[in-house]
């Protein structure tokens, strides 16, 4: 039997906007905020603060004129002095619970997979290219700049959709099943497709406006007679494994952390081969620690190059135009991340809410799937960072021993 739940989803409705209102923020109630989000445009004091050596952050309210602004939260990392890594997971987790012991700082932001029908979801909600716990657990699907972790080091670079693995312990070529390619034959790589593949749709709703939602019947690998598709599940502690074969295709989108198309049967693969992704794009996957795939270089985007975020990510979740809210800069032995509240044009000059007490009561963000983390280590060097900060979470034990500082926001890409 179904019982209603709409008290209890009263009750926590009403407590969030109890502490939106705590700081500073007008909202009459939550499903005001898919259809007006200019409550949330109130500009944000000037702040400078060393969250622990190497560690900056720097928080400006920015004018674009007429009437107009937008918050910009500025965080520099010393790469000899911190450690970054990204953490990702297939359930959802709260972005302050990251932030705990020698951890600094969590940022969410990446392309994962968002829906309102809780009951058809990705088996890896992280879109294209995932590396988790040193194993590459999802494999892209188009070419992407991606944040990765190696020997140590974070780098973005762009990731091209192609590389080599093992099935069953023989090698095999294997490329993207968005990039162009050969046409099928005995010498095609296997192409891979996954949640990446998804259509978001839309719909409306009488309560929130609009639901996103994915059509099940149609959210399948194309139909072909002669192709055979490996279904690959696992994880990080047990490996991939082939879950399923489907021959001449139609295999669920969301049935595998990715899905292995061959253009004829591969011989000697049953259910349970074991599968590796073994290179990506020159990369060995094995010096890979952890990454993601990001969006758009400032450079591409702004050349119209973006063909790679596609439908698999619908539209913005305030259902009219995307826009790129975080900035991620690696170079020399810094990382730079930016993120503005970009909030909607023509914005109130409102000023900014009142100093709240450390211990008030602090919002907390649901992350899709994956986040970053800075954690702090014994510096090599006197650490030289510049001020910088994003609206992260931040809580630390600084590396000579002091009590942490804390700071709790999280923003969203």
């Amino acid at each position: 039997m179904t019982t209603s739940t709409a008290s209890a989803r009263r009750d926590e409705e009403l407590e969030a906007v109890q502490v939106l209102r705590v700081h500073g923020y007008d909202v009459p109630d939550v499903q005001a905020l898919a259809r007006d989000q200019r409550a949330f445009a109130i500009r944000v004091r000037d702040r400078d603060l060393a969250l622990a050596p190497g560690a900056h952050l720097r928080s400006r309210c920015v004018g674009l004129g007429a009437g107009s602004f937008t918050n910009v939260h500025t965080l520099t990392l010393d790469l000899e002095a911190v450690r970054v890594q990204v953490h990702s997971r297939t359930d959802a987790f709260h972005l302050p619970d990251l932030v705990s012991g020698s951890s600094l700082a969590a940022v969410s932001g990446s392309f994962a997979f968002i829906s309102d029908d809780p009951a058809y979801q990705p088996a890896e909600p992280c879109l294209d290219f995932c590396c988790r716990d040193g194993t590459v657990i999802s494999a892209p699907t188009a070419t992407k700049p991606a944040l990765f972790v190696r020997d140590g080091q974070p780098a973005i670079e762009p990731l091209p959709a192609r590389g080599t693995l093992t099935l069953g312990g023989q090698p095999y070529r294997w490329a993207g099943s968005k990039e162009p390619g050969p046409p099928p034959g005995p010498a095609a790589p296997l192409l891979v497709y996954g949640a990446a593949n998804c259509q978001i749709r839309y719909r409306d709703h009488p309560r929130t406006g609009f639901l996103r939602h994915v059509d099940r019947p149609s959210n399948v690998t194309p139909l072909s007679a002669p192709a055979v598709d490996y279904v690959v599940n696992g994880d990080p502690e047990r490996g991939l494994l082939v879950s399923q074969i489907r021959p001449g295709g139609g295999s669920d989108l969301f049935s595998g952390r990715f899905i292995l198309r061959a253009h004829r049967p591969v011989a000697d693969v049953a259910l349970g081969t074991p599968v590796k992704i073994t290179e990506i794009a020159g990369h060995e996957a094995g010096a890979l620690a952890s990454g993601i795939s990001l969006g758009p270089s400032v450079a591409d985007a702004a050349d119209g190059l973006t063909g790679a975020y596609d439908a698999s990510l619908g539209k913005s979740p305030f259902h009219n135009t995307r826009h790129a809210r975080t900035l991620i800069v690696v170079r020399g032995g810094q990382r730079c991340c930016r993120y503005s509240t970009a909030p909607p044009a023509r914005t109130p000059s409102a000023a900014p809410p009142p100093a709240r007490p450390p211990n008030s009561a602090r919002p907390t963000a649901l992350t899709p799937a994956t986040s970053t983390t800075s954690t702090a280590v014994p510096p090599r060097r006197s650490p030289t960072g510049v001020p910088g900060g994003p609206a992260w979470s931040a809580a630390c034990t600084t590396c000579d021993g002091r009590p942490p500082l804390r700071s709790r926001s999280a923003g969203r890409d």
